[in-house]
């Protein structure tokens, strides 16, 4: 499952954001875009992000994903359209296997909420095992 990779990955580059930002307390939600030919499942990602995040500075973080449609254009046409899943990678107008895919394979964070300074750090919420 190399979306435990992924996660690791991910708050791995939260946490330099975080230290290099300085008085970061708490993460509340990373955002990321997930191409739909990128290979990843969502639910899987989740749940090792969820998982991977436990003692650290994201423990309880949200995992929000936003999915990139697939896109291909056609060399020799210059069509484009949506190549779906699974993905249809000949053009639908000329037949053409010329194609170049233009989206789609994205997997890239796009936002992180977090908490910073000492004034913030009674808004964090308790996670289950601290109830």
């Amino acid at each position: 499952m190399h979306e435990m990779s992924i996660a690791l990955a991910v708050i791995g580059q939260v946490e330099e954001a975080a230290e290099r930002a300085g008085d970061v307390t708490a993460v509340r939600s990373v955002r990321l875009q997930v191409g739909e030919l990128a290979g990843v499942v969502p639910d899987s990602l989740s749940f090792c992000f969820e998982l991977a995040c436990a003692g650290t500075l994201l423990e309880g973080a949200e995992l929000v994903t936003e999915t990139v449609p697939g896109r291909a254009r056609c060399a020799p046409c210059a069509d484009e359209w949506a190549v779906g899943m699974p993905p249809l990678l000949t053009c639908p107008r000329c037949g053409g296997a010329g194609t170049d895919l233009t989206a789609g394979r994205e997997l890239r964070i796009l936002s992180v909420q977090w908490e910073d300074g000492p004034t913030h750090a009674h808004l964090r919420e308790p996670i289950p095992e601290e109830r």
